[in-house]
C-alpha cells in the first residue's frame, strides 16, 4: 500500500483485544483533537494474554488490514500483548504504513526509581516476548524488576468490574510482595490496567509512581503523522468510529462507564482467523 493513498483527513486506526485500548484512545484524543479515529475491539477473542503468539499475530495482521481498508493512515497497536507478538510482523507486512506499538515503560521507570526497584504488571505474552527482554537488557541494568501477570484482571475490567473485590484481590496479591521488596515505581504493561489505577493507589498509596504509557504513545503518533505530512489541520473536532467483534451493546456500556460517553458501535464479524467483514 502506497503512502500516496493516505490523506491528512484520513483516520487513525487503533485496535486492542477489548476495552483496554480506550486508555490509549483517550490520550490520543487529548493530544490530537482534530484527528478522526477508528477503534476496533476484538472482543470476540478477548483476552489475548493466554493465546499463542501465532494466533495473536494472525489476528493482528487481519485487524490491521481491516482498518487500512476503512481508510486508516496510521495504525496504533493499543495492546501490549499484540505488540509483543506481532509488531515486527505488522511492520514487515505493511511496510509503507506508519505503525505505533506498545512497550512496557521499563526505561523511564529505571530512570526515575530512587530505590532501584520497580514493579511491572503485564500479560504472560508480553513478559515472554523479545521486545520486553530487549528493554530489560538495555535499560534494566542495575535495577531489580519484579513482575506479575495479574491473572484474571483483564477479564474483570472487560466485565466492568474495575472496583470489584475480585479486582482488588488480584492487585493486592500482585503488589503486596513488591511493596515488601521496596519498589517505588510501577509500570502498567497492559492497556487495560490504567482503568484500575484508583484501586492500585488504594493499595500502594500516593508515594509510589505509576507509569501509564498512553501519553507517550499519543506523542509518538503525533511525531509519525508529522514526519509523514499526515497531521490533520482541519479546524473541526475529530470523530471516533467504533467497531467490535463482540457484542456492540456491551461495548457501548463500557464506553459509558470508562470514557463517560455514548456512541454507536458497529459489529464486525470474523469470517475465519484471517478475515473480517462488516456484514
Amino acid at each position: 500500500m502506497s503512502k500516496k493513498k493516505f490523506q491528512p483527513t484520513s483516520p487513525i486506526g487503533i485496535f486492542d483485544s477489548g476495552v483496554g485500548g480506550l486508555s490509549i484512545l483517550r490520550a490520543i484524543r487529548d493530544e490530537l483533537r482534530l484527528e478522526n479515529v477508528l477503534y476496533f475491539a476484538d472482543q470476540g477473542h478477548v483476552p489475548y494474554g493466554p493465546r499463542s503468539k501465532e494466533e495473536i499475530r494472525t489476528f493482528a495482521i487481519a485487524i490491521t488490514r481491516f482498518l487500512l481498508n476503512q481508510g486508516a493512515k496510521l495504525i496504533v497497536v493499543a495492546c501490549n500483548t499484540a505488540s509483543a507478538a506481532a509488531l515486527h510482523d505488522l511492520r514487515d507486512v505493511y511496510r509503507t504504513v506508519p505503525i505505533v506499538g506498545m512497550e512496557p515503560a521499563v526505561k523511564p521507570a529505571a530512570e526515575i526509581t530512587k530505590t532501584g526497584k520497580i514493579g511491572v504488571l503485564a500479560t504472560p505474552t508480553t513478559f515472554e516476548g523479545d521486545l520486553y527482554a530487549s528493554l530489560v537488557a538495555r535499560f534494566g541494568q542495575g535495577v531489580r524488576i519484579f513482575e506479575c501477570t495479574c491473572q484474571g484482571l483483564v477479564e474483570q475490567i472487560e466485565a466492568d468490574h474495575i472496583a470489584s473485590p475480585e479486582a482488588s484481590t488480584i492487585l493486592e496479591r500482585a503488589l503486596t510482595p513488591m511493596l515488601k521488596e521496596g519498589i517505588d515505581t510501577i509500570v502498567l504493561g497492559c492497556t487495560h490496567y490504567p482503568f484500575v489505577t484508583p484501586l492500585i493507589k488504594e493499595i500502594v498509596g500516593f508515594n509510589i509512581r505509576i507509569i501509564d504509557p498512553a501519553p507517550a504513545v499519543a506523542r509518538q503518533a503525533r511525531r509519525l503523522l508529522s514526519q509523514c505530512g499526515l497531521l490533520n489541520l482541519n479546524a473541526n473536532q475529530g470523530s471516533v468510529t467504533y467497531y467490535t467483534s463482540g457484542d456492540p451493546a456491551t461495548f457501548e456500556k463500557r464506553l459509558k462507564s470508562l470514557l463517560g460517553e455514548s456512541a454507536p458501535v458497529a459489529k464486525v464479524y470474523w469470517q475465519d482467523s484471517t478475515s473480517l467483514n462488516k456484514q
